[in-house]
């Protein structure tokens, strides 16, 4: 393949948002731009990894991962990846492998901020991927410098880092944390962080093992462990934290090591610390005691509210200890009824599988066994399990899906065979119930069990939804079903009559329509994500999603449940349940005015997509 410059020009010509640099700064750029050939099956970064390169794919493949393994995005010709982790520290949270022979070319991060400073529409395409673009009135909001969980990681340390060098002894190693008075120590190769040693390493994989004090210490360290950036938020570090159940973050800037994030430094004296709740949660021995900490999720929320956390972060959190629950629920069932007869994964569905829940909500769940599940045999150690499961989700609060889309379920507990064939029925026959079934089971996420179970489905499913145009179409109607309520002079068009007279539903007419319009388009890509930043995301970079409706979604979508969170905050402290139910008159003149241009935004893409589809609603 010519990789001669005017052809690479010629190339990143066609694709967003490259065609948006001039041509003289296009023409520079590729002649600085590096070429590299890789084979199918290269690890290209791993969690952790320094970044200091924009990665384009000129041909071939490349799969990007969460850290559990689940299939985030698959990349091909002209797209980029690497960006989320330039922009956020120059440390990659997810992995990117190769997966077929590829050719990419690689863009030095300091060339890309330049470019990023001298071109605000180039820099404008990837606002997106580090949360950077929300409209004036987010970023005019309360001051998060001072707010318990909105600090730096880097504000919280009160000493440098205490390391160790990998091949030094145990004893030597036991010595120093006695004399440093620290609880673990940072294991280093040439100054390189590689692990991490703890008391409780010590305890276990030392003293009760018998293993000689002599040995190196990177004999018995936890290798590669977790880290988190100086610059990041205090809430991303809860966030780490709790859902890996970890009590020591190292910390690092520019890639160098500078200290250790411990539990006890991170809220953990506050009764609504994400991090002391996930804790009492590992506790529990019944729901009855899971109802207790789970009765202080609406505190939580209204504490990461006041501290400035954005509505994104929120629905991270929140969603992260419902998997706590879910999973802690899981293992009582499992010791009581034993270990399961064949490998199964449970999967969380609807906002908690997009990870979006902002407070208490009903549970969408469900569960994938493995082919040689047999029902006769194996049928009702299942079926106790799921009903274990959902019978203390329902206790905790997370009350009975009313549709039944749970575990507990017949239909929805059944081996991947039949999911599979569940799915292609959805995608080739999408009548309503199946398009219905489809805005739940096409935001799974894995909780607990054998994820490679789903992965499979998961990849069949984006894959036949990538292709079949009449399924998207159908999917694309489904999304213009729920339309902003704004009439034709900007004016809002409020319920009329009944329990919720006089208000806009911020749901059902706000965030709904983003979802399932990222949803869609982000299938029509090819994009196996399941949040809906990263769908918008992904749909911006398949080109799905233009850049400046990539924008507007994001915004919006960010905008209307921070005003779902501050409703929902004031009714918890009136004491009443906390709804989606909005009266125009708790809002400011600013706050309206910015709610309308939402709700037209979203309007406008609404219509967009029915062109796109020729539906003719619009």
């Amino acid at each position: 393949m010519d990789a001669h410059p005017t052809e690479i020009q010629a190339f990143l010509g066609t694709y967003h948002p490259f065609d948006l640099l001039p041509a003289e700064a296009l023409s520079q750029l590729c002649h600085e731009l590096v070429v590299r050939d890789v084979a199918a099956g290269t690890v290209l970064m791993t969690p952790g990894d320094p970044v200091d390169t924009l990665y384009i794919v000129r041909s071939g493949a490349v799969e990007t991962r969460e850290p559990s393994g689940q299939l985030l995005a698959r990349l091909s010709e002209g797209e980029c990846f690497g960006v989320r982790a330039i922009l956020r520290g120059g440390r990659a949270v997810n992995r990117s492998d190769a997966i077929e022979d590829s050719r990419l070319l690689l863009l030095p991060a300091t060339r890309f901020h330049e470019l990023c400073r001298a071109h605000p529409p180039f820099a404008y395409h990837f606002a997106a991927f580090d949360g950077g673009r929300l409209r004036d009135s987010l970023e005019g909001g309360a001051d998060r410098t001072d707010q318990p969980l909105t600090q730096t990681v880097g504000s919280l340390l009160t000493r440098g880092p205490v390391t160790i060098d990998a091949a030094a002894p145990i004893r030597a190693a036991a010595r120093k944390m006695r004399d440093e008075r620290v609880s673990c120590l940072l294991v280093t190769r040439a100054e390189e962080l590689v692990g991490i040693f703890t008391d409780r390493d010590l305890r276990n994989r030392v003293v009760a093992e018998e293993v000689p004090y002599d040995q190196p210490v990177e004999s018995v360290m936890s290798r590669d462990p977790y880290r988190i950036d100086a610059q990041a938020f205090t809430f991303d570090a809860l966030l780490l934290m709790s859902r890996h159940n970890i009590h020591h973050l190292p910390v690092v800037n520019r890639g160098a090591v500078v200290g250790c994030l411990t539990s006890s430094t991170v809220l953990e004296s506050h009764a609504t610390s994400p991090l002391l709740l996930a804790r009492n949660i590992k506790g529990c021995t019944t729901p009855q005691e899971l109802k207790a900490v789970v009765a202080r999720v609406p505190e939580l929320v209204c504490h990461l509210a006041d501290s400035g956390a954005t509505a994104f972060s929120i629905g991270r959190v929140v969603s992260t200890l419902t998997d706590g629950v879910t999973l802690r629920l899981i293992e009582l069932a499992e010791e009581k009824l034993g270990p399961p007869p064949v490998p199964y994964v449970w999967l969380a569905a609807g906002s908690q599988g997009r990870q979006e829940q902002s407070a208490l909500s009903d549970q969408d769940n469900c569960m994938f066994i493995h082919d040689d599940y047999r029902e006769e045999e194996h049928g009702a150690y299942f079926k106790a399990l799921a009903t274990q499961v959902c019978d203390g989700l329902n206790v905790c609060g997370y009350v009975y899906c009313p549709g039944g889309m749970m575990a507990m379920t017949d239909q929805w507990r059944k081996p991947v065979a039949v999911w599979r064939e569940y799915f292609r029925r959805w995608i080739e026959e999408p009548e309503p119930k199946a398009l219905m079934l489809s805005c739940v089971f096409f935001d799974l996420r894995p909780i607990h069990g054998a994820a490679a179970l789903f992965e499979g489905v998961h990849e069949y499913v984006v894959e036949r939804s990538r292709k079949n145009r009449i399924f998207q179409a159908y999917m694309a109607g489904n999304a213009l079903t729920h339309v902003p309520p704004l009439g034709f002079f900007r004016n809002f068009v409020l319920i009329s009559g009944g329990e919720h007279n006089h208000t806009l539903d911020l749901k059902h007419n706000g965030s709904v329509p983003v979802i399932d319009i990222a949803r869609v388009c982000a299938l029509a890509a090819g994009a196996g994500a399941v949040g809906t930043q990263d769908r918008l995301a992904a749909a911006g970079a398949a080109k799905t999603l233009s850049a400046d409706s990539v924008a507007d979604l994001t915004d919006a979508l960010e905008f209307i449940n921070l005003l779902r969170l501050k409703h929902q905050v004031r009714a918890i402290r009136a004491g009443k349940p906390a709804d989606n139910y909005l009266a125009p008159e708790e809002l400011s003149s600013s706050e309206k005015g910015h709610l309308k241009n939402a709700f037209a935004a979203i309007k406008a893409i609404q219509a967009s997509l029915a062109l796109t589809y020729q539906l003719g609603r619009f």
